[in-house]
């Protein structure tokens, strides 16, 4: 339990990007197949429009928004999945140098998720330091700084498979580790007030329209604390499309469309009226990710499809 109370935190500087800007790319639900040749169509696609969009338009990290590893993750820090799944496939010139800051999803959790933090002592480009860190980017050029929260939320509200019915998370597995996050999540959102921007990333959403809909548990557990913290954004996958909602003045990105395409909007009645300002799940897509570029006077997020074309684009404001 001690484990959980540690507060790792990282520094991110912006390395050459324009006018003081940090800049990122954050793709989730991209983990591939568990059989030959281990990845999809939509997933080499979207590595490839990644490679690109970090060249034109900047990126000093991605943010991996969990389901790493389809369908059960990996078994141990050798599991050749590393290699096939993402060292071979985000080999794109524009993607090569950048470091991936990693969280876990619910197919991860099906794994081994010691293993994948084990990982990051054999790859350059894999920091996943825990199962929930903090993040420090400073604006280059400015006095400003930022805040990333990295969660785990399947600790949070339990494991649920995803896909098919009845899948919604069962509640946590440890209720005392779940308290723990709870409680160091309170601390680093209070500790964070005087950065211009605080986003948090988890796996499940909280608001979400699409087959897996909102996420009770972070309903309930989550959502008051980023209203009251005035959080500049939540950012999660699990659904597999592209979304963008605002309430309460937080925006909730949904980036999961890295390895497949869901168009359901099963649950749209099921979000706060008027929340839903974006929605992308075309089956004939070849997928897609967000990029975010946070400077002195917005946090930028641009929607892409894995063809280049820009899909939908919203700043918010600093806090």
């Amino acid at each position: 339990l001690a484990l959980l109370w540690m507060t790792v935190t990282v520094m991110v500087a912006a390395g050459g990007s324009p006018e003081g800007a940090v800049q990122f790319l954050a793709v989730g639900d991209w983990g591939g197949v568990p059989d030959p040749p281990f990845t999809t169509p939509r997933e080499v696609a979207t590595a490839a429009a990644m490679g690109h969009v970090a060249t034109d338009l900047g990126a000093e990290f991605v943010l991996a928004l969990g389901d790493n590893f389809y369908y059960k993750g990996v078994q141990d820090e050798w599991d050749p999945r590393f290699q096939e799944t993402f060292e071979r496939v985000f080999t794109a010139p524009g993607l090569r140098e950048l470091p991936w800051f990693v969280l876990a999803g619910n197919h991860d959790h099906a794994g081994n998720v010691t293993a994948q933090l084990a990982y990051s002592h054999h790859s350059p480009r894999w920091h996943f330091p825990h199962y929930y860190y903090s993040l420090r980017l400073s604006l280059p050029g400015t006095n400003a700084s930022a805040r990333l929260l990295v969660l785990d939320t399947v600790m949070l509200c339990g494991g649920g498979d995803d896909f098919g019915v009845g899948d919604a998370p069962r509640g946590p597995q440890d209720t005392r580790a779940a308290a723990a996050q709870l409680a160091w999540l309170r601390g680093r959102l209070a500790a964070a007030h005087h950065d211009r921007y605080v986003l948090v990333a988890g796996h499940y959403p909280v608001w979400s329209v699409a087959e897996h809909g909102p996420t009770a548990c972070l309903v309930r557990l989550l959502r008051p604390l980023l209203r009251h913290h005035r959080v500049t954004a939540y950012l999660c996958g699990h659904d597999h499309n592209l979304q963008f909602l605002e309430e309460g003045g937080v925006g909730y990105v949904v980036s999961g469309a890295g390895n497949f395409m869901e168009e359901t909007q099963s649950h749209g009645g099921a979000v706060p009226p008027g929340s839903l300002r974006f929605f992308f799940g075309a089956p004939t897509s070849p997928g897609g990710f967000a990029h975010l570029r946070l400077d002195a006077h917005a946090a930028t997020v641009t929607f892409l499809e894995a063809t280049g074309r820009v899909l939908y684009r919203v700043a918010l404001p600093p806090r």
